[in-house]
């Protein structure tokens, strides 16, 4: 009996939220820097289970560069509405270790993955960003 009455009780508290044109908001908390970490080893790893190693089109050279992940950088930060994190990741033909910038998306707690670059070669940064984020190309 008890679980009735509380039942009912619940039941009138939601019709008159209902009714009264005011509706609870759900707050969703930012990402934690782990959890799109996580994300982006565990896609290198899926990548890697499918193709033995990670393959990007390297834009400098129109060649496909193959690719195991050293290490995901501790560093996440947020340019717009896109999360991003860098990887050091080794060329498994040259040897040469490669940092690429992946941008996440948040989809309401699914990550999306919105694009990689390879920003260093060996040490050597392909591109910057200028004050206002946006993406400058180096020689």
């Amino acid at each position: 009996m008890t679980s009735l009455v509380s039942m009912n009780r619940f039941v009138v508290v939601l019709l008159a939220v209902l009714l009264s044109g005011v509706h609870p908001t759900v707050t969703y908390a930012e990402p934690s820097p782990e959890m799109l970490r996580e994300f982006i080893r565990a896609y290198l790893a899926q990548q890697e289970k499918l193709q033995g190693a990670f393959a990007i089109v390297d834009p400098r050279t129109g060649g496909l560069r193959r690719l195991e992940l050293v290490r995901v950088h501790e560093r996440v930060g947020k340019t717009g509405d896109y999360y991003y994190s860098c990887t050091d990741m080794k060329d498994v033909q040259t040897g040469d270790l490669l940092d690429l910038d992946f941008d996440v998306e948040d989809l309401g707690g699914k990550f999306g993955l919105v694009d990689i670059r390879i920003h260093k070669d060996n040490g050597s940064p392909r591109y910057t960003y200028d004050e206002n984020d946006n993406l400058i190309p180096l020689p």
